[in-house]
């Protein structure tokens, strides 16, 4: 719904509610029944997540492997902590939250440096990335008080790597029950909280100096 109150009332919208329609003149609401809509009731309800059409269309994707503005890992860098969804700067290496998450405070550490395989890093990047990612799980224990973790990389296209150019750690809080039926059957997952509120309260909760 795009207005509110009255500009919402004039433009005839749908008020939110399944079926339901705002009269254009501002009256009550006109409810359609199922049947009058072509279809078989099938006793599934549906959670509509249009915005992960941005995932599905690979929206943000890098077109190529090259550093530079086309990697979301090092444009994430140029920008405001608060737009970039980043949590911590280090001297080599960053926390940033990743826009398509497992769970909520999904994090991802990553290397400034543009590099894609993991025998690569400097002493002083592994150093970091490890001892960011220590952090990373002291934070989000004491904020979402998670019942464990998976942590890992994925290497490399075949391995799984949605950008694998840019080496990337995850760390992906996770709480019993949490695989249920929407990502196994529905493709979906429901999240409690906006990026950018997790991103707030991670960022708040981290250690300074």
């Amino acid at each position: 719904m795009t207005g509110t109150g009255a500009q919402g009332a004039a433009d005839g919208e749908t008020d939110g509610r399944a079926g339901g329609q705002v009269d254009g003149d501002g009256g009550d609401v006109v409810v359609e029944r199922p049947e009058d809509r072509p279809g078989v009731p099938d006793g599934f309800g549906r959670l509509w997540v249009p915005h992960r059409m941005a995932y599905i269309g690979g929206e943000g994707k890098p077109e190529d492997d090259a550093a530079g503005s086309g990697c979301p890992f090092c444009r994430v860098q140029s920008l405001p902590d608060e737009e970039g969804l980043v949590v911590a700067r280090g001297e080599v290496a960053f926390v940033v939250l990743n826009l398509y998450p497992y769970n909520s405070g999904h994090l991802l550490v990553c290397p400034d440096r543009h590099v894609a395989d993991y025998t690569d890093l400097t002493p002083e990047e592994i150093d970091e990335v490890a001892r960011l990612t220590q952090t990373a799980m002291r934070v989000v224990r004491a904020v979402s008080h998670p019942a464990g973790f998976n942590l890992g990389m994925n290497q490399g296209d075949v391995a799984g790597a949605g950008i694998a150019a840019h080496l990337h750690q995850h760390v992906v809080p996770r709480w019993a029950g949490d695989a249920n039926f929407l990502p196994i059957v529905g493709r979906s997952r429901a999240l409690p909280e906006l990026l950018a509120d997790t991103r707030d309260r991670l960022a708040a909760a981290w250690p300074r100096g």
